[in-house]
């Protein structure tokens, strides 16, 4: 029979041991990612997801509060795999499994399973700020919270899932992965960091985009980030060759695109990007960095206010 002693002991080490064994399966669990949930089934929202369940081969829940933005992702996906198959660029049952793997749903409760979360709404950062309150306390406490932001601040996107300042728990968690638009077309990433993110997060949301089949960059939490930082200011500035005469819309394009090898104009872009969110981000930039460079163009605030906003509504610099 053993001692008191040497009991106390063993039953201390199975206890350790069996603690070790739940933390492992706990870190295990936290560092693969095994769902993914999607806010937002519009353009960039469902071209992750797609994405993600072609290439990553994850199960993805897609959320939209609206049914018929739903139903309209849904019906692009079923079209660009469509597309894809008969291009031979997958086959007939690699698009049935892909398509299998998104489920969609009203309700952001469904998103209370997910390994990470990415939010791909418009940039109205009191939307953004609302749904990563709720995100924070819907979510496991291992789940990744990222964003599709392609201008507002990471920092301040953090702070929105706490009212305590000194608490990490859900802030430093946070990240963006921001995508470019078309995604299942365009391999860069950008990932941005805020003030509280941590490098387990910024490990995993890494890895993540790489085995989806995208090139990760990094930037630093400033207004426009990389991408937005150079791109915008061009496309606004070619917004204002435009109203200001210097060149025909088609001459515009046509020049960069032949003179600079890109795949197409700045106007034409800006289209494809949506004038809307163009002017979100000159916004943001001017107002961030109160520098006048950034000012956004009157034709831009103009198209906006006329709903020509490019490509998704039919009408913008061109006619869709």
């Amino acid at each position: 029979m053993l001692g008191p002693r040497i009991s106390r002991h063993l039953a201390r080490a199975v206890e350790s041991h069996v603690s070790a064994r739940a933390f492992t399966s706990s870190v295990h669990r936290a560092s693969s990612v095994q769902t993914l949930g999607v806010v937002g089934a519009g353009q960039m929202g469902l071209g992750i997801a797609l994405v993600a369940a072609q290439k990553a081969q994850v199960p993805v829940i897609l959320f939209d509060t609206s049914q018929a933005s739903i139903d309209k992702g849904l019906k692009l996906a079923d079209k660009l795999l469509e597309k894809d198959v008969g291009k031979d660029r997958i086959s007939k049952e690699d698009a049935i499994a892909t398509r299998g793997r998104l489920t969609p749903t009203t309700s952001m409760d469904s998103l209370s399973e997910v390994d990470f979360v990415i939010e791909a709404v418009p940039e109205i950062p009191s939307l953004k700020f609302k749904i990563f309150s709720e995100l924070a306390h819907i979510c496991p406490s291992h789940t990744i919270l990222a964003t599709n932001t392609s201008s507002i601040s990471i920092t301040r996107i953090a702070a929105a899932t706490t009212t305590n300042p000194t608490d990490l728990y859900a802030p430093s968690r946070v990240i963006s992965t921001h995508f470019m638009n078309p995604v299942p077309v365009q391999k860069g990433v950008e990932i941005i960091t805020g003030l509280q993110t941590s490098q387990e997060t910024v490990d995993k949301a890494m890895d993540f985009v790489r085995r989806m089949g995208k090139i990760p960059s990094r930037s630093a939490d400033s207004p426009g980030f990389l991408a937005n930082r150079i791109l915008m200011p061009y496309i606004n500035e070619a917004i204002i060759c435009l109203e200001t005469g210097v060149g025909a819309k088609e001459d515009i394009d046509n020049i960069m695109k032949n003179g600079t090898n890109v795949p197409m104009g700045p106007l034409q872009l800006a289209d494809f990007i949506g004038i809307d969110t163009c002017l979100s981000i000159m916004e943001v930039l001017h107002q961030e960095t109160g520098d006048s460079k950034y000012r956004p163009a009157v034709l831009l605030r103009k198209m906006v206010s006329a709903g020509w906003l490019g490509k998704k509504s039919g009408k913008g610099f061109y006619d869709y």
